[in-house]
């Protein structure tokens, strides 16, 4: 069976759907995984074959139609709409790449991650099912609707007038934290992966302090968001702890000169998961799945809007603390980390939900779905 994976345009993205296509190749299928220049880099380290498709970056795209760029609205309504226009012109960008690889080699379902919103437009054009795979614990819905709304000309093009519904939905959100209104799914366990480096003691060793990792996540640059991880640096850096900064090299080297105590580079987070008392980050999906699945209680702050929704539901859980972008000044900082070391309810409570997680159905289960799906509908 061939399996065209069509990802977005961050590494981020691209994390969480690696591993199903991993277990996919792992089980004898011929996998391509269609994606923008910039990342293939992070693809084709996995292992996975990858297929340049547009030469557009993620920045690229916020810029509309007209070439205008737009401006980020404070609204966080409004702010779910900038995201999914966005979002839907990225797809654009890729879509002519998409429908040239599959009028080459022609696959037998397309499997896309959540916010790919090419892949259900190159699925229908294709004549073969959708799989679309969450990447997180879910995004508002208000998105993809913006999403549809900026994909309305490609819509046309295609002779489609809505966007394609998935045939299957994968879910890697433990059942405890599904929203009610949830869409039905073949649930997955969500299995981190980052880019590969090589292990070294201190990344499995404790000392010690309590160990805390603070993350702004891969897409930090020297130039863009930067004050966002310095910031949270400096507002945890009064803890009497150990502290990691997982950041790319190049920012890194901006945070240094450091501390003895403090480690910042590249860290492979499900690498030190184990042996972290706490995290502190921007509540990205891949950093805070890898740390529920690991069990380590997690401040959330959510500088992306879209990840406001969840960030609420493992806050409610008990299993995190989420603290409004607003309130995030040194002292709120602080206090709230201090006050879930002291507190061991926050760790049993994500030990709970990493059980939860562990007891979900492997890649290789989700494999099989995808494997029905297709045999069905020959």
């Amino acid at each position: 069976m061939r399996i065209l994976f069509v990802a977005g345009g961050t590494s981020g993205v691209i994390f969480g759907i690696v591993p199903l296509a991993q277990a996919a190749r792992n089980a004898g299928h011929e996998v391509f995984m269609a994606a923008p220049e910039n990342v293939m880099p992070t693809i084709t380290g996995a292992g996975i074959p990858g297929v340049p498709v547009s030469s557009k970056v993620m920045h690229d795209a916020l810029v509309d139609r007209r070439g205008i760029r737009v401006p980020i609205p404070e609204d966080l309504h409004e702010r779910y709409i900038f995201n999914g226009r966005t979002f839907g012109r990225y797809a654009a960008s890729c879509l002519d790449g998409l429908l040239a690889l599959v009028d080459r080699w022609r696959p037998d379902v397309v499997v896309g991650g959540a916010l790919a919103f090419a892949a259900p437009l190159v699925a229908a054009y294709a004549g073969v099912p959708y799989v679309k795979q969450a990447i997180d614990m879910g995004e508002p819905r208000t998105i993809d609707l913006a999403a549809a709304a900026e994909l309305g000309p490609e819509l046309e093009r295609l002779g489609l007038y809505d966007m394609p519904r998935a045939d299957l939905f994968i879910d890697i959100c433990p059942p405890s934290l599904r929203p009610a209104d949830a869409l039905p799914a073949q649930l997955m366990r969500y299995v981190p992966y980052a880019t590969p480096k090589p292990v070294e003691p201190w990344m499995y060793t404790r000392g010690d302090r309590p160990r805390l990792l603070v993350s702004a996540g891969s897409r930090v640059t020297p130039d863009s968001d930067f004050d966002i991880l310095s910031g949270l640096v400096e507002k945890v850096g009064k803890l009497d702890a150990e502290l990691l900064i997982a950041a790319p090299e190049s920012v890194a080297e901006k945070l240094r000169p450091l501390p003895d105590h403090v480690r910042a580079g590249w860290i492979p987070l499900h690498l030190v998961a184990p042996t972290c008392d706490l995290v502190v980050h921007h509540a990205g999906g891949n950093t805070t799945m890898g740390y529920v699945s690991y069990g380590v209680p997690q401040v959330l702050i959510p500088y992306l809007p879209y990840c406001v929704d969840y960030s609420r539901r493992l806050s409610a859980y008990g299993a995190a603390r989420m603290i409004d972008p607003a309130e995030d000044s040194a002292e709120n900082v602080l206090r709230t980390c201090a006050e879930m070391l002291a507190t061991p309810s926050y760790r049993e409570r994500a030990r709970a939900l990493a059980d939860e997680v562990a007891g979900l159905p492997r890649p290789a289960e989700a494999v099989q779905a995808i494997e029905r799906l297709v045999a069905g509908g020959l």
